[in-house]
């Protein structure tokens, strides 16, 4: 790694972390009580002299709640006309409020609600209310009715929400059952995830990064439990304050936590015909200190796969067609494992910490059966058993610290080590007519890639409508990957051949700074603008080609948010400039031959992307019904697109590798709408439809320069349905369907997933029972795959059988009371890397796949 990066980083984070109070500005005052910003949506006050102020604690302890809720209501009307949320010490202060009769509506979580009746205000008179005491609410959780749900999904002003917890159907599965009903997102039956279109996104678990994403994040994807995912944020167009890397926007999964004093475990199981899984999470807290350990694993079995490949390719005189069939049988066992704790160092600091491991080994076998034919005539038959293992294990490591001044204004130091060790091998058998093994191959490939983090960011409000951010950042990440290739007879020990055996060393170290600035207007105007500098230093090289020789490169993004409220209608205008930078699977050299008509390899001098991203967004409630569109455009140059080109060595091959030649275009809309129909029943419907064009040049069977054009229209989308009824039960529907993608030298195949559940919550709310079923009105689905050009032309059929059903069973151990819940430090977000995902789709978001400061 080299010396100068370090330097760079460390003197950007020491500015800012050395001395973070003398970054406050003149003419701020004391602490202020947290309110609406005057003039924007949240503000709808009266106008007027008078002013009321007061303080909230806890009847016990006498320390203030901080966050509790006071709302300020008209007696003429019982309507509210103002409110607030109290600072950390609990005092609060209303302003600006017309003379009148009121009363006041004081309330947080785990207390009882107070009103506080009889309030006749005149103008300039100022009203202090005293101290006002909270009494714990003592009644256990079993105990609480709900007389209404909250909406499944949520619209804020960077970001749509998901509300995981309120998933009947996904219980027992992973994160990818979740994502699969998330508006915006698209998984596919592989468990990979795009974005309006594309696979360019982060996703980051509690706003941490994790290298086994950089990795994979279908792979990923498939160690978070579903039962623990609180919520799901899809973040279209992040800040300066992100890092400049993604075009595709950023994918935050938040788990559960442990906000509950004393002791607690929760057990969540499922069993299915196609999959098993058990997770405990237990937690300890008592007074400023809280531990948490957990334990998820899932075993996926029964899994079949059968594939059918017609591809024809031409070149040096001769036409190549190859006809193969494919019978595969897939099983896994993935986890995680963790363990963290947090503490409060005083009333306005605290640190938090955690160890975690994650494990995925992956196992396919598949028979393979191939003719290949040169002019029509059959010239060979051969019979192939594969058994490929994909083999993962991940630590992170993170230690944070915070600590806030007062409100919006703090200060923290974030630290992450994170390494995945990866091991994609494959054996392979060659067999004759009669089943007898008469060759054996071997491709061995060891692959690490780890990583270390330091940032620090800093935000202050200037006067009550602004608010300044800035910060800084070092990355110091090393990828290798070790591979080669063994071969030998029937019987015996297979040989290692010297001109198969490789190494790829990759250095990629970034130093980062930004500066954000937000600003509201009276008129209810806000604007966010910022600018973000990264400067990335590379040093690669292979083993017998040397270094590589590529350039170490600065990028300045800029971005640029605005709002406005209109008579209920919300306008959000969106602009921002980003890199993507390739990713491990794009990098590794390994070439991977276990099916030799359809080889992959990566390309370890492919340079970043380019992106500019531009949004427009309107959202309106109307009644029960709410209405989002968000229109969208994304101009991506340089962009990294697979390239299929036939291979000579091997008749009737196809080649796939990573070229940094597409230019692509996306112009779309997103639409969606929930329904509330009653308190206890809410339909979604939503619908992603985008016009891409993509052209890149690559070379002929002649070496000649060849331009390929493709462009088409992209849509998807779905609806779900979920209710509740009497005596705990609820029932959830949800459907969804993708229509055909387009790709540089073709169009793949669209399919659909569907699924339903119903759960029954035991009398006690101490646990539940449920019964899932998905794509249980038939037995396989086709993806069909369409790839062409002036070499080859490549029919794919690939069919699943993923008709599944399964039980559920959770149940919750201990007795708890509630606990206020702290502000704890931020942790480090890495999402600048382009995930394995394979050939981004062609979509675009506005917003570009950043990470977090």
């Amino acid at each position: 790694m080299k010396p100068n990066v370090l330097l760079v980083a460390l003197t950007l984070c020491l500015a800012t972390a050395l001395n973070p109070a003398q970054a406050q500005f003149p003419g701020m005052g004391a602490p202020a009580a947290k309110k609406a910003l005057p003039g924007t949506a949240g503000d709808t006050s009266p106008k007027g002299t008078a002013k009321v102020t007061g303080s909230v604690t806890d009847s016990t302890s006498s320390s203030g709640v901080e966050f509790a809720s006071i709302a300020l209501y008209s007696k003429k009307t019982n309507k509210a006309v103002d409110g607030t949320v109290a600072d950390e010490k609990g005092k609060f202060t209303l302003n600006k409020l017309a003379a009148g009769e009121y009363k006041a509506l004081v309330s947080f979580i785990g207390y009882r609600e107070k009103t506080i009746d009889n309030l006749t205000l005149i103008d300039g008179q100022s009203l202090d209310l005293g101290v006002i005491k909270l009494s714990t609410n003592t009644k256990t959780l079993n105990e609480v009715t709900v007389t209404g749900q909250a909406a499944l999904i949520e619209e804020k002003v960077d970001r749509l929400v998901y509300n995981a917890d309120k998933d009947i159907a996904a219980k027992g599965g992973d994160a990818t059952d979740v994502l699969r009903k998330v508006p915006l997102l698209t998984v596919d039956l592989d468990g990979n995830v795009t974005l309006r279109g594309s696979q360019n996104i982060r996703v980051l678990i509690n706003n941490k990064p994790s290298t086994i994403v950089a990795s994979s994040v279908a792979d990923a994807l498939k160690q978070i439990p579903a039962d623990q995912i609180k919520t799901v944020e899809v973040i279209t167009s992040p800040s300066a304050k992100y890092d400049a890397e993604g075009s595709g926007g950023i994918i935050n999964i938040i788990t559960k936590k442990n906000s509950l004093q004393g002791l607690n475990l929760n057990v969540d199981s499922g069993v299915g015909n196609r999959g098993s899984s058990l997770a405990l999470n237990g937690g300890y807290r008592k007074g400023k200190t809280g531990f948490t350990v957990g334990g998820f694993g899932r075993a996926i079995y029964n899994t079949i796969t059968k594939t059918e490949l017609d591809q024809t390719s031409r070149g040096q005189g001769d036409v190549f067609r190859t006809s193969q069939t494919g019978d595969g049988l897939t099983e896994g066992v993935f986890g995680q494992y963790n363990l963290g704790f947090d503490h409060d160092l005083a009333k306005n600091q605290s640190i938090t910490g955690g160890v975690k491991y994650g494990v995925r080994n992956f196992n396919s076998q598949q028979d393979l059966i191939t003719n290949v034919f040169r002019n029509s005539t059959l010239s060979e038959t051969s019979f192939r058993n594969v058994d490929a293992k994909n083999l993962s294990g991940t630590v992170d490591v993170n230690l944070d610290y915070l600590h806030t001044f007062k409100s919006q204004q703090e200060w923290s130091i974030s630290t992450l080590y994170s390494r995945n060790d990866l091991t994609n091998n494959f054996e392979a058998d060659l067999l004759n007519r009669l089943g007898a093994i008469t060759a054996r191959q071997k491709n061995l490939n060891k692959n690490v890639n780890q990583e270390f983090t330091l940032q620090t960011d800093y935000q202050t409000p200037i006067k009550k409508n602004q608010l300044i951010e800035f910060g800084a950042k070092a990355i110091l990440r090393e990828v290798r990957s070790d591979f080669e290739y063994r071969f030998g007879g029937a019987t015996g020990e297979l040989t290692r051949q010297a001109n198969e055996l490789g190494e790829l060393t990759y250095n990629q170290n970034i130093a980062a700074a930004y500066t954000s600035y937000t600003y509201t207007t009276k008129k209810r105007y806000t604007f966010k603008g910022g600018v973000r500098y990264e400067h990335t230093f590379i040093d690669a090289s292979t083993r017998g080609g040397g270094r590589l020789g590529i350039a170490d490169y600065p990028v300045v993004v800029p971005s640029l948010n605005a709002s406005k409220t209109i008579k209920g209608t919300t306008l959000k205008l969106g602009y921002n400039r980003r890199i993507q930078r390739p990713g491990l699977q794009q990098l590794n050299p390994n070439f991977n031959a276990a099916n030799p008509q359809n080889i992959q390899i990566g390309n370890p001098l492919l340079l970043p992307e380019l992106t500019t991203n531009f949004e427009l967004g309107l959202s309106k409630t109307i009644k029960k019904t709410f209405v989002n569109a968000t229109f969208f455009a994304r101009y991506t140059n340089n962009a990294i697109v697979q390239v299929r080109t036939p291979l000579d060595s091997i008749p009737g091959a196809i080649i796939t590798s990573f070229e940094n030649i597409g230019r692509q275009r996306a112009y779309g809309v997103n639409l969606f709408t929930n329904v509330a129909a009653t308190s206890k029943i809410n339909v979604g419907i939503f619908l992603n439809a985008f016009y891409s064009s993509l052209s890149g040049q690559v070379l002929d069977e002649n070496n000649r320069p060849e331009m390929l054009n493709n462009d088409g229209m992209n849509i998807s989308g779905g609806s779900f349905m979920q209710a509740t009824f009497k005596n705990g039960w609820g029932a959830q529907a949800f459907g969804f369907l993708q229509g055909q993608t387009v790709q540089l030298q073709g169009m793949q195949g669209g399919f659909g997933f569907y699924t339903i559940g119903v759960k029954k919550d035991f009398k006690n709310k101490k646990g539940s029972v449920g019964l899932a079923a998905e794509n249980f009105l038939q037995n396989r689905f086709n993806i069909r795959t369409t790839l062409n050009s002036s070499q080859f032309d490549q029919l794919n059929n690939v069919y699943l059988y993923n008709r599944g059903v399964r039980a559920t069973f959770t149940y919750k151990i201990g007795k708890m009371t509630m606990d206020a819940p702290r502000k704890k430090a931020k942790s480090v977000n890495n999402d600048d890397v382009k995930s394995e995902g394979g050939e981004q789709q062609g979509g675009g978001a506005p917003g570009g796949g950043q990470r977090r400061q």
